[in-house]
């Protein structure tokens, strides 16, 4: 049953399962585990960050397209919940309409970019993306009438999604949300874990392995890799829409800025290229670091006042130099991230 789940993509590798189940459990259990908003806050960017991450991996690290403008679609899902909501007022017909609208445009996109695009080779079609991503989102700070500009919109969700509403005693509208996108997320990995374990899927694996000889038998490498770049632009758009039924506002910092695709692309050298389980580990220990890494500092530089020049290298100010030194560690210890690492390490036992 667990086989037939998992797309018969099993971790292998004890510590792996160990550490997958682990997090499963604290993602589920984390309102109670550790009360307070911030927590839960965390655990749900965890959630929303492991099916945009995951959708890139898709396309990077089963296909080898590397692409800048995958947040664009993160932004449109986002931006087609908050407009939607916006205008037709909080109710689930209003995220429905979104969604939905935010999918066919995201559908039209990914296809065009693949279309027109694809053909073009290594980095001018990196390139080529990157542009369209930020045209994109100056599109999206100027358009003030639809978008809200700079100031992006804050709406309402339905009622049952509200910090008001009470389901039982200690169980509100917010935690309602939480587990709406804690089931959401599980239900997304396991459709991409199936998505990748399919024929398509190995095809794909062997367009990245070697994009000449894949056409030679006979495969339409654009057809291919179009489908995967429409699959993955879908995936992230619906992480988009996560994001906004979560904070109840989407702006253009929030969804569309490159800082976004820096994370991914780091998120996924650490987790694991070519591993859909690479994605939910990687996103658990950035975010987790980029959230408690200057609560961490402080401490450190509190307990070392009697060490002036320690104290100031601990200061809560060098968490981004903290961060980057993290990463590369990470990358120096795990050069195939994390998963790779430790499946390796369980054949040469």
């Amino acid at each position: 049953m667990l086989t037939r789940l998992l797309s018969a993509d099993l971790p292998r590798s004890r510590v792996l399962a160990v550490l997958l189940v682990a997090m499963l459990i604290a993602l589920a259990f984390v309102p109670v585990l550790v009360p307070g908003v911030k927590a839960l806050n965390v655990a749900a960017k965890i959630l929303i960050f492991i099916v945009l991450v995951a959708s890139f991996d898709l396309l990077l690290g089963y296909t080898g397209i590397v692409s800048f403008a995958h947040t664009m679609f993160y932004g449109i899902g986002a931006y087609g919940v908050a407009i939607a909501s916006t205008r037709m007022g909080a109710g689930w017909s209003s995220i429905a309409v979104g969604i939905t609208v935010a999918l066919a445009l995201s559908f039209v996109l990914a296809a065009a970019i693949g279309l027109f695009s694809l053909r073009v080779k290594a980095i001018f079609f990196s390139m080529i993306t990157l542009a369209v991503a930020a045209a994109f989102q100056t599109l999206a700070s100027q358009l003030s009438d639809i978008t809200g500009g700079e100031d992006g919109l804050t709406f309402k969700m339905p009622e049952v999604l509200s910090p008001g509403f009470q389901l039982m005693d200690g169980f509100d509208g917010r935690l309602v949300c939480y587990y709406l996108l804690f089931f959401t997320t599980i239900v997304l990995l396991l459709a991409m874990l199936r998505i990748v374990n399919s024929p398509f899927g190995r095809v794909l694996q062997a367009i990245r392995e070697n994009e000449f000889r894949a056409e030679a038998v006979g495969y339409r490498v654009v057809v291919y890799r179009t489908t995967a770049s429409v699959l993955s632009a879908l995936f992230a758009t619906l992480a988009g829409a996560m994001l906004a039924i979560w904070l109840r506002y989407n702006g253009p910092d929030t969804s569309l800025s490159f800082e976004i695709m820096l994370d991914v692309l780091l998120i996924v050298v650490i987790g694991g290229m070519g591993t859909i389980y690479g994605a939910a580990l990687g996103s658990g220990i950035f975010v987790v670091a980029q959230s408690y890494l200057q609560d961490l500092l402080k401490l450190g530089s509190d307990a070392a006042s009697g060490l002036p020049w320690l104290a100031a290298l601990l200061s809560p100010d060098r968490w981004l130099l903290w961060l980057g030194l993290l990463f590369v560690l990470s990358v120096y210890y795990f050069p195939t991230g994390i998963v790779g690492r430790l499946r390796a390490a369980q054949v040469n036992r």
